[in-house]
């Protein structure tokens, strides 16, 4: 049997010690150009008083899970698995909901 290396493992493995109070951002790859990393979320959303905003763009696909977004300005979108979605950078959002049961695992990539 092939063994691992830490360059390769399942997107749909959950870690026996993942956290319930924060999410867990994982990386998978990244340069001075890009990133891309795995998240899971367990129930967790942005704080009602705060937004997400950063300077750069993010593509991001829901794999498992559903969850909810809300952008500034009203527009807000329920996201199912396979759901994918664009953020421009400075745009502001939050998460208003993700799953626990299922865990959310979302792909994101920073560019």
């Amino acid at each position: 049997m092939h063994k691992l290396n830490p360059n390769e493992g399942n997107f749909y493995s959950i870690p026996k010690d993942l956290p319930k109070n924060f999410e867990l951002f994982q990386p998978v790859i990244s340069n001075e150009n890009i990133s891309i990393e795995r998240i899971i979320s367990t129930g967790q959303k942005t704080p009602d008083d705060q937004w997400l905003e950063q300077d750069k763009n993010e593509w991001v696909i829901l794999l498992q899970g559903h969850a909810e977004i809300l952008f500034e300005g009203g527009d807000r979108h329920i996201i199912l698995p396979g759901h994918y979605f664009f953020i421009p950078g400075n745009t502001r959002h939050k998460i208003t909901m993700t799953s626990s049961d299922p865990p959310c695992i979302w792909l994101a990539v920073h560019y």
